[in-house]
């Protein structure tokens, strides 16, 4: 997810699969393709605490993020010290939100994975599309 929480790439996975083994998948499935920043801007990568092992950081690096791994009591004593300061988590669990508001998605009933898939990439195209600004009413014109 980017900073607004679009949904940059979607990988499905069973619900017994740690997050943190598809974390490649995820990577290289974004289909948002930023260009290189310049020398002093770099991407990151906010991330919980499921993601502090040696291999998840090294995946980060390797896709050219910064990973930021904290969890959530490192996260909590920091708002507490500078209450002005946003929390990054809440933009994963709003995009959690959006999708479970389509609820054709909530409860798997779909037998095939591609089909399943087809969904969640049409949701996600709903979500993206809602965050672009327009100028114009669409419907009204």
């Amino acid at each position: 997810m980017d900073g607004r929480g679009v949904p940059l790439s979607l990988v499905v996975t069973g619900a017994n699969v740690n997050d943190g083994k598809r974390l490649d998948e995820v990577l290289s499935a974004v289909m948002v393709k930023r260009k290189r920043p310049p020398v002093r801007r770099t991407k990151h990568l906010c991330a919980d605490a499921g993601y502090r092992s040696a291999e998840n950081r090294r995946t980060i690096a390797e896709h050219g993020y910064i990973a930021h791994v904290v969890d959530r009591r490192q996260e909590t004593a920091a708002k507490r010290r500078n209450p002005d300061k946003n929390a990054r988590r809440w933009v994963v669990e709003v995009c959690h939100s959006w999708f479970n508001r389509f609820r054709k998605l909530l409860v798997r009933y779909e037998k095939l994975e591609r089909s399943f898939v087809a969904l969640n990439h049409l949701a996600a195209a709903i979500i993206a599309f809602r965050k672009v600004p327009l100028g114009v009413n669409i419907i009204y014109g």
